[in-house]
């Protein structure tokens, strides 16, 4: 149920078929870590909330996913309403029990140790987290390497947190267990999967 006295902004102008856009737009940037994808389709949102992490949440997140938000996202009342009402989706208090976790203020990202990392039975079982990041296309440069990268690729991101990728690192002792990454520009997004390690990193 919306809370009282809450606008809440629309979804996808065509739930299925932005839905599926989406959907692919976000397998495919899993498929190849570190390219920048756009997503295109028009989405209603949260004044706080980047258009791809509306599109995202709208796209993967139901009944059946927990979500842990980051408290800029917690404390604004629009955004707990409109993806209670768009998605389904139980806000939970615990990192550690979330599918996904939406990041408005990534550089206060928590230890990645609170967020659940998966088990040796069921690795999947584990948090996804969608971060948002003040761009995609300038900062530093990054060199990522990994299953679905030709040698290596580079990333060009002003990252918040600055230390993400060493603290990614953690990824490569816990495989297949660990923790996968969507960095989100307004409308571009990158993944950062549990297989991607740092290569090297540029000025």
């Amino acid at each position: 149920m919306a809370a009282a006295n809450v606008d809440l902004q629309p979804g996808f102008a065509d739930k299925v078929l932005s839905a599926q856009s989406t959907f692919r737009t976000v397998m495919e940037a899993m498929a190849r870590p570190g390219q920048v994808m756009p997503v295109a389709d028009e989405v209603g949102r949260p004044p706080s909330m980047m258009a791809g992490v509306a599109a995202i949440a709208l796209t993967l997140l139901d009944q059946d996913t927990p979500l842990w938000l980051d408290p800029a996202f917690a404390s604004a009342p629009d955004v707990g309403a409109w993806l209670r009402f768009h998605t389904g989706a139980p806000i939970v208090d615990r990192q550690d029990a979330a599918s996904f976790a939406l990041i408005a203020e990534s550089a206060m990202l928590p230890d990645l140790s609170s967020f659940a990392l998966g088990t040796p039975e069921y690795p999947d079982r584990s948090t996804t987290l969608i971060l948002q990041v003040p761009s995609l296309s300038r900062g530093r440069t990054f060199h990522l390497r990994g299953p679905g990268i030709s040698r290596t690729t580079s990333l060009t991101v002003i990252l918040e947190p600055a230390d993400l990728f060493d603290r990614l690192s953690i990824n490569e002792q816990l495989f297949p267990r660990g923790i996968d990454v969507i960095l989100v520009d307004d409308r571009s997004l990158v993944a950062i999967p549990r297989t991607t390690r740092l290569a090297s990193a540029g000025a």
